[in-house]
């Protein structure tokens, strides 16, 4: 009986925003290929390839990562959140609430990236200082130069009762 080939497609199961799915593909697929192309959710974004811009950002087991550079594997057996999974637009998350009230977004490339960021710090650190949103912000590229509105509604979406700090 031969071995079979690391770039052999196994049938592997992941728990997407509370849904457990089945998917097929090689264990060292990026997490990203696998959520756009065979789950079709479309927020997190190819940027860079190198987990260096953010756009791909998503959120395993309430930590921020870069699927891009994830590999399926690494993911199996944990809870992967996406941008789609915080929230929608009959109950937004407060902080994508808190980004359309500061009119934060421009393009929109980057922001599925950014909010599981600061998804994650909210839930970790309930009421950051703005340097904490900046630091937690500092791996995020937003070419168009939102950091300060975005920043701001980080900080609004904290001052909200509702933050999820389960994300």
């Amino acid at each position: 009986m031969s071995a079979q080939p690391a770039d052999a497609a196994a049938s592997l199961r992941l728990s997407v925003n509370g849904i457990e799915h089945e998917v097929s593909a090689a264990a060292d697929t990026p997490l990203l290929y696998v959520l756009r192309n065979q789950l079709g959710l479309k927020a997190a974004h190819f940027g860079c390839g190198t987990g260096e811009c953010g756009a791909c950002r998503v959120l395993i087991d309430g930590q921020a990562v870069a699927s891009c550079d994830t590999p399926l594997w690494a993911a199996v057996g944990k809870r992967i959140t996406t941008a789609e999974g915080l929230g929608d637009a009959a109950h937004p998350h407060p902080l994508q609430s808190a980004l359309i009230a500061e009119q934060a977004g421009q393009c929109g490339y980057c922001l599925p990236g950014i909010v599981v960021s600061a998804a994650a710090l909210l839930a970790r650190q309930p009421r950051p200082s703005e340097a904490e949103v900046r630091a937690a912000l500092d791996q995020n590229l937003c070419r168009c130069g939102s950091h300060n509105r975005i920043v701001r509604a980080v900080l609004r979406a904290a001052r909200m009762d509702t933050v999820d700090t389960e994300a």
